[in-house]
């Protein structure tokens, strides 16, 4: 019997579940990946869907994956089309009596699922799917989805205190194509309308996708370097590459998964160290998980712009502020630097994106949609649960207990970068600027100006917002949305 087992965002051999329930059910198995011109077309806002970064990843990963599934005696069937329409006609042409997937959360992947279910329904094949992106599976937390609570801190404690991890699955003996199915070519990023950009010098991590490269990182990091002993003091860090795990690209598309993650972080800690360290890199697996969890228990609400709270927030959509923020060209040089990283590399530190994030938000009142969609149209790590759970939570809509919050630009860059490294990496302009004034450009004087070799409104822009005028402007909308949502 033949069965078809449809990759989505789990681009792995290695604790699969639908990998193995199909290797259990089938003589004959047939792995497959669909190129859905939808994740090639635009955004609401009109940006790329999936940008150059993220599309040249996946191409590495369905090669690497290919290349694995070679190795076993199988191989990876790529195809281009709508998976409700590649499918069926996959499962017509060669018997397939079961067709094995992962579950997803988004609408858009949800919507997709449904319309395959739909077009399977006819030919009698069921569409099973398994839970298989987070740390803990759902069926092992203690309460039902619907009753998750809207405050982290009281999942995590929870779910710490009464949830266990599963142990990951073993790769399976994988039964052969059908014989005569031709796996077809993997296209390039050319033939998917996309380019890269040329390599930028000032990048310090260059990504390859794909299992392979997920398993070298983790020892890297982990072993290697050991690193995971000083996580949570430099997690923060925005220069060095090192200063995180930078397993965020391979978790989201599930070139490895959180739970193979953590039990490499337990054997560190039965062989090495157990400490805080160890604890926070767990910890922010919890974050991915609650976001994801949130995402299937508030569905659409999440896409909002009032977001799940449902707060009225009047956002604007200045183009031109908004532009200036995605060139990285407001005046402010945390901003500006973490943008410009982002356009070249396609990557941004946590720390970074919550600056940006709040300055959009909190400083220019923009539409938190427009920054969450140039985010995934750039981000190489794009996951839709944690990319719109995070912008839900910056903008003051989701899952925050804190009410208006927001990051102070000159303080955050003092705290996080006090010596201006990262500023002058990616900021070459101010790069003569000493010490502590690179922090706030816009307070030199015109003798300091030309001292430094930097002309404000020539060589690097003025600001282009007051930062506590717009901060006061920012919490008094909020706290007028707030009360007329409070009022119903």
């Amino acid at each position: 019997m033949a069965v078809l087992l449809w990759f989505r965002t789990d681009l792995r051999l290695l604790d699969h579940q639908p990998l193995t329930r199909a290797c259990q059910q089938g003589s004959l198995l047939i792995p497959l990946y669909c190129l859905d011109p939808r994740h090639f077309g635009q955004t609401a806002f009109g940006f790329p869907k999936t940008g150059s970064f993220r599309a040249q990843f996946l191409l590495e990963s369905l090669a690497d994956l290919r290349q694995q599934l070679r190795a076993r005696g199988s191989d990876l069937v790529i195809r281009q089309g709508q998976p409700e329409q590649v499918i069926p006609a996959l499962a017509r042409e060669w018997g397939v009596k079961a067709v094995y997937a992962h579950e997803e959360v988004g609408t858009e992947e949800e919507a997709v699922a449904e319309a395959l279910q739909q077009a399977l329904q006819p030919l009698g094949i069921r569409l099973h799917l398994d839970w298989g992106h987070t740390l803990y599976h759902p069926e092992d937390l203690p309460f039902a989805l619907a009753d998750l609570p809207e405050v982290f801190t009281r999942f995590r404690q929870q779910v710490e205190a009464k949830a266990e991890v599963r142990a990951p699955l073993p790769i399976p003996s994988l039964p052969p194509l059908p014989p005569g199915l031709d796996p077809g070519p993997l296209p390039t990023l050319a033939a998917l309308g996309l380019s890269l950009p040329p390599p930028d010098p000032r990048a310090r991590f260059v990504y390859a996708g794909g299992s392979t490269a997920a398993q070298a990182r983790l020892q890297t990091y982990i072993w290697d370097l050991d690193r995971l002993r000083v996580y949570k003091e430099t997690r923060n860090g925005m220069l060095d590459p090192n200063d995180s795990s930078r397993l965020s690209a391979w978790l989201a598309l599930g070139c490895i998964s959180p739970r193979v993650v953590y039990a490499e972080v337990k054997r560190y800690e039965e062989e090495r160290v157990r400490n805080e360290s160890t604890y926070w890199l767990v910890f922010e697996l919890l974050w991915r998980d609650y976001f994801r969890f949130i995402l299937a228990k508030h569905g659409a609400k999440l896409f909002r712009p009032a977001g799940i709270q449902g707060i009225p927030i009047p956002w604007q959509q200045d183009g031109d502020r908004f532009q200036a923020w995605c060139r990285g060209e407001t005046g402010y040089p945390l901003v500006d630097a973490n943008m410009r990283e982002l356009a070249a590399t396609g990557f941004m530190s946590n720390r970074g994106r919550q600056n940006v994030a709040s300055f959009l938000t909190k400083n220019l009142g923009i539409d938190w949609r427009l920054g969450a969609e140039w985010f995934e149209s750039l981000l190489i790590d794009y996951d839709v649960a944690s990319n719109y759970g995070n912008w839900n939570y910056t903008a003051g809509v989701g899952n925050d207990a804190r009410g208006f919050r927001y990051f102070h630009i000159p303080k955050q860059s003092r705290d996080y970068d006090p010596q201006g490294h990262y500023l002058r990496h990616w900021l070459p302009e101010l790069a003569g600027i000493p010490g502590d004034k690179i922090h706030e450009p816009y307070r030199l004087s015109a003798a300091e100006q030309k001292q430094f070799g930097v002309r404000l409104g020539v060589d690097y822009p003025r600001p282009v917002v007051d930062l506590e005028k717009s901060l006061q402007a920012s919490r008094r909308a909020y706290e007028a949305a707030l009360a007329r949502y409070r009022r119903g």
